[in-house]
């Protein structure tokens, strides 16, 4: 039996609190539905070559098997559908008007991600560890 295309996240691995969410995302993508991906890694302009080094260090992005991106809090909002314990969190954000809500949170946060890593003391601590292996695009 083939393995399902995973959805392949791109995130700030240079950001301390992006690389601890994304080893919170990893221990709770429980189906393996999940690739993450740090934007430095070359993989990344095979897998999402529309878009610049400048749009992904914006925010989060999500790109699924057939090449639909999501961003921002709708990235999150994908990815909670698919992670058992976030689908609470992911139907509150399907309720009318808390989209909007969620993308001036989320825009607020990612643009202060560096200051709020060091406010809460997110740095060493929450980095995905040294050794950890990186996660290949067709893997």
């Amino acid at each position: 039996m083939m393995a399902q295309p995973r959805h392949l996240v791109i995130y700030d691995g240079d950001c301390p609190m992006c690389s601890a969410q994304m080893r919170l995302l990893r221990r709770l993508d429980w189906f393996h539905r999940l690739r993450m991906l740090p934007l430095a890694d070359p993989a990344v302009r095979e897998a999402a070559p529309s878009l610049s080094h400048e749009t992904l260090l914006e925010a989060i992005h999500c790109v699924t098997p057939s090449g639909r991106v999501y961003r921002g809090a709708r990235c999150l909002r994908f990815v909670g559908m698919r992670t058992p314990l976030l689908l609470p969190l992911a139907l509150l954000l399907w309720l009318p008007g808390m989209i909007w809500v969620a993308d001036k949170i989320y825009q607020r946060v990612s643009r202060n991600r560096y200051l709020l890593s060091r406010l809460f003391g997110c740095q060493g601590s929450c980095a995905i560890p040294h050794g950890a292996k990186p996660e290949k695009l067709n893997a």
